[in-house]
């Protein structure tokens, strides 16, 4: 109850500061909320009912749960900006294991500066969504119900500064950040060494987005240091008014040893295509491979590491301007058999996922 009063207490001095200073009709902050329940059955039928170690969205299998329910205030002015966000769900479980008890519900928190009168340029400090992808946490703003392999194992958020430019004509988004790790919001015990980042962003025309990003640092001591550089490039290609294509390459590299020159690498390309019958329905296939031999972010201890092709199809039904119902059906085959079912070892891994997601 003390979490939730010191919130309600910020938004209302944040409202009242607004209110007090500003003397336009149009009020700087607004308050959103968004809720995404969902019900999803594993056919390997895990006996603790968590799905493989590597999927942390829509984890829990044969129950009813909230995958992320959050409640968000933003504060927009010329020159000032500022975001928090309290949440929960099994997301929230998952992905902020790591983190310190204060810091586990906290989606977003965040407040910016424009340094520049005439050209966009802004510095932002705090806990925001990574740079990283074009999948998010939240759902609904995703092709698919679920999250890829490769979403799923890079950064969800982060915590830093980082300084974005947008060019006049909108097209193009240029940020550099300084971060505490790769998603991490506390950094690593024991570990001096800020990591780093960048994201390139070009917009040629309406239809297409064309991104790369980059991470260099280390998530280890410096006791036990190892570098890790990474590379994330996608495209969206609206290609029709209702077909739109996302094609995507993540490619990373982590030190053998502390200080060798040695590097264990790991890739997945990923394709995925949405259908719109009209507002409210659309259809999304996604096929995509995750290849992590030396185990570095999925360790499997077998003898070909994680090899994983993934294949989706999910159906989405708009039932109001603010309500998406959806339903997926995805197939997991590996090359060595990292799956349990029935207490035995298997390749292949079947799951059907659907979901409620209202925001407003």
């Amino acid at each position: 109850m003390k979490k939730i009063g010191m919130v309600i207490i910020l938004f209302i001095a944040i409202k009242t500061n607004a209110q007090d200073t500003s003397g336009k009709a149009l009020n700087p902050l607004t308050v959103s909320v968004y809720v995404e329940t969902y019900y999803s059955y594993d056919c390997n039928k895990p006996i603790d009912n968590n799905k493989p170690g590597f999927i942390y969205s829509h984890n829990r299998h044969n129950e009813f749960n909230a995958n992320l329910a959050f409640i968000k205030a933003a504060y927009n002015t010329e020159k000032t900006r500022a975001n928090i966000a309290v949440a929960a769900g099994t997301y929230m479980n998952a992905n902020y294991v790591a983190e310190p008890r204060v810091l586990k519900n906290i989606f977003e928190a965040n407040a910016g500066v424009k340094l520049a009168a005439k050209k966009n340029v802004w510095l932002d400090a705090g806990i925001f969504s990574s740079h990283i992808g074009f999948e998010s946490a939240v759902s609904k703003d995703c092709y698919n119900l679920t999250r890829s392999i490769l979403a799923e194992n890079s950064p969800y958020f982060e915590a830093g500064v980082k300084i974005g430019y947008t060019s006049d004509n909108g097209k193009w988004f240029l940020s550099v950040l300084a971060l505490n790790g790769w998603q991490r919001i506390k950094r690593v015990d024991g570990n001096s060494l800020m990591s780093f980042g960048t994201q390139i962003q070009y917009k040629p025309t309406p239809a297409t987005t064309i991104n790369y990003s980059t991470f260099i640092g280390t998530d280890t001591p410096d006791s036990t240091r190892l570098m890790r550089y990474f590379n994330n490039l996608y495209a969206i290609f609206n290609v029709a008014k209702n077909i739109s294509i996302v094609t995507g390459f993540d490619m990373g590299m982590q030190q053998k040893e502390k200080k060798s020159n040695v590097l264990n690498y790991w890739y997945a390309p990923i394709v995925i295509i949405k259908y719109a019958i009209n507002n409210k329905y659309a259809f999304a296939a996604r096929g995509e491979y995750y290849a992590d031999e030396k185990g570095v972010i999925i360790n499997t201890g077998t003898a070909n590491g994680f090899k994983t092709f993934g294949y989706s199809l999910n159906a989405d039904y708009a039932a109001s301007a603010n309500t998406l119902i959806r339903i997926e059906a995805r197939t997991l085959s590996s090359k060595d058999a990292i799956f349990t079912k029935e207490n035995m070892l298997t390749k292949n891994n079947s799951i059907i996922t659907t979901s409620i997601a209202i925001s407003f």
